[in-house]
């Protein structure tokens, strides 16, 4: 069994109308499914990625008006990456994000990749990343759009960074569990702390790392708006993620046990940082009860919420996604 990559990663937005706006509109990214927070259904749950909703490139947003800032600590997921074709790519959308008014950080080294960072409206910590014919996990397919070449288009996921104040449990479960593998570091770019870890799954490549960030110094992080919520990885298909529920129970690690989110199967658990992981499958994906050529267009509801749709709707406040 081999995890092939990232599969997607779930954040906390105060104002979904404002984050549609920058994820479709600044970033270009493709609106696949609205649907709701199957835990709390009054919630909506928005995922955003390429053409075609593929693994692997969805960034998803749990909708939780009035919800206090995140502050930044160990334990969490500290940022995010989103690939871009080339450095050429990164100088397109320095340019864009100035005239949008976000403020970002210079073209950076990291992880031997040219990088661009950046903040959404809810202080999410993004990071562009320049594949630039990179080997590994193949990109996703651009959402075409006047304003944004398809040469410069968002093609999926880069690395999460971990932030934690010790390395070591961490690494023991990517490695011995998970089956990752080190394959580097680099230096941080916050000061005089250690240097970033890497750490690989499936094919490589900038969609497949988990780079750990090792800050003693920080106190632990509080989740609220813009905080991300966990990272899942791609399990390719039901088979295998039978198996890794069983490899969970064999390593006595604590888990939610196999969740049915329709579009994915799930598994959930806790490194032992507390940072909240995922396995989820690169089956059904999002066009299983929508024609791919309108997916996000209206609320969709998996079949074991579709009986409650009207109780569903009345309770969800209205969306403006204009």
């Amino acid at each position: 069994m081999k995890l092939l990559g990232l599969h997607h990663v779930s954040i906390l937005t105060g104002k979904a109308e404002r984050n549609y706006e920058f994820y479709t509109k600044i970033l270009g990214m493709r609106l696949v499914k609205k649907t709701v927070n199957q835990d709390e259904t009054s919630s909506y749950h928005l995922f955003y990625a390429d053409a075609e909703g593929n693994p692997g490139t969805e960034v998803t947003f749990f909708d939780i008006p009035n919800l206090g800032s995140s502050y930044r600590g160990t334990s969490d997921i500290s940022t995010v990456s989103l690939r871009v074709p080339t450095t050429e790519s990164l100088w397109f959308w320095k340019d864009r994000l100035n005239q949008a008014g976000v403020q970002h950080a210079d073209i950076e080294k990291r992880a031997n990749r040219d990088t661009l960072a950046f903040k959404d409206f809810d202080g999410t910590r993004l990071i562009l990343v320049a594949d630039n014919g990179e080997e590994g996990v193949r990109p996703g397919v651009p959402w075409v759009r006047e304003d944004i070449p398809k040469e410069h288009a968002i093609i999926g996921l880069g690395p999460v960074t971990l932030t934690v104040g010790m390395a070591e449990p961490t690494i023991g479960v990517l490695t011995e569990v998970m089956g990752f593998q080190y394959v580097g570091s680099y230096p941080s770019l916050e000061g005089d702390f250690p240097e970033i870890l890497v750490y690989a799954t499936g094919e490589g490549g900038s969609g497949a790392e988990v780079h750990i960030e090792r800050r003693p110094d920080l106190p632990k992080a509080r989740l609220g708006r813009g905080g991300v919520h966990h990272v899942a990885f791609r399990v390719p298909n039901e088979e295998e993620y039978n198996q890794w529920a069983q490899r969970l129970k064999d390593y006595r690690l604590p888990n939610s046990g196999k969740v049915e989110r329709y579009y994915f199967k799930a598994l959930y658990f806790r490194e032992p940082n507390g940072i909240l992981f995922e396995l989820s499958t690169d089956e059904p994906g999002f066009a299983t009860d929508e024609p791919m050529e309108t997916m996000g267009q209206k609320l969709a509801l998996p079949p074991f919420l579709e009986p409650r749709r009207k109780e569903i709707e009345e309770k969800l406040r209205p969306l403006d996604l204009n």
